[in-house]
């Protein structure tokens, strides 16, 4: 007879914690489909804390039930709704790693390189989330090559890589201002070979011809016509590839320069080496 009331009375509490209550805010929801719609509703009306809430309720069904999936989705967006972009992306691998063969699979992986792309700083900062961010979408764009957000993917992908080349184009202006000129040249050389595609690389290019007349100009003699060589070398990749640029009435002069240093190189080098060779004969 005792053991005939109590289960009822288990029942009712059962029943009372899937309803759900949480400090002074009350949850209440009556099976997976009901906590997911009204955690849809709660993120519409922008209070994506109690969003939250909800999306985790569906998943006290077990993350196996037809709602799960979408709302774990869910959950990792009102986590980005609160500027949580790293909390989302690790959310959005969570879904990856759960639901492999779900149809939101795509724009999950997709959204986690987002949640970084959102993270990325200005282009004077530490770049990490843009790399990863750039490995991320083009990871998606591997594996969804005709996926509609692919176009997007794409076009990201070119914003960060431009920042990455501002990074390292104001790294060689840096070693500039404070006369490192090797450094310089080497960095503004480095600069096109990564990011040759970017709004940077013709203003790498002219840093390079800029700098490694500098850098021929203070070098020791036996060395100067190999730089003054590498500034020419860079002006007509310049030239060649970016015949539109507006940088070519800057780098003319330029080149003029290092043409005109160069033939004064070779004709000292050349009276150096005969010379020597006049001096070679006398001793014999």
């Amino acid at each position: 007879m005792r053991s005939s009331v109590l289960v009822p009375a288990l029942l009712v509490l059962l029943s009372g914690a899937l309803i759900g209550c949480s400090g002074s805010g009350r949850l209440t929801y009556q099976g997976p489909q009901d906590a997911y719609e009204k955690g849809v509703a709660e993120m519409e009306e922008g209070d994506y804390q109690q969003a939250i809430r909800l999306f985790r309720a569906v998943f006290e069904y077990g993350r196996g039930n037809q709602w799960a999936p979408k709302a774990r989705f869910k959950l990792a967006m009102a986590q980005r709704g609160l500027n949580k972009h790293l909390v989302a992306a690790n959310e959005f691998q969570r879904f990856a790693q759960l639901y492999r063969n779900n149809e939101l699979l795509p724009r999950a992986e997709f959204e986690r390189a987002n949640s970084y792309y959102l993270r990325s700083p200005a282009y004077r900062l530490d770049q990490t989330d843009s790399r990863e961010a750039i490995s991320l979408f083009r990871l998606f764009i591997d594996r969804y090559p005709n996926h509609e957000l692919v176009p997007e993917a794409e076009k990201k992908i070119d914003e960060l890589r431009g920042k990455l080349a501002h990074k390292k184009y104001a790294a060689g202006q840096l070693y500039e201002r404070r006369d490192m000129w090797e450094a310089a040249s080497t960095v503004y050389e480095a600069a096109f070979d990564q990011y040759p595609d970017t709004d940077w690389a013709d203003d790498a290019l002219l840093g390079a011809v800029r700098t490694y007349i500098q850098y021929a100009d203070r070098s020791v003699q036996k060395k100067q016509a190999e730089r003054y060589q590498k500034a020419i070398e860079n002006y007509n990749r310049l030239i060649q590839l970016f015949p539109e640029s507006t940088l070519l009435d800057e780098a003319e002069p330029l080149y003029s320069e290092a043409r005109r240093k160069l033939d004064e190189v070779q004709a000292r080098d050349g009276q150096q080496s005969l010379a020597q060779e006049d001096t070679s004969r006398g001793s014999n």
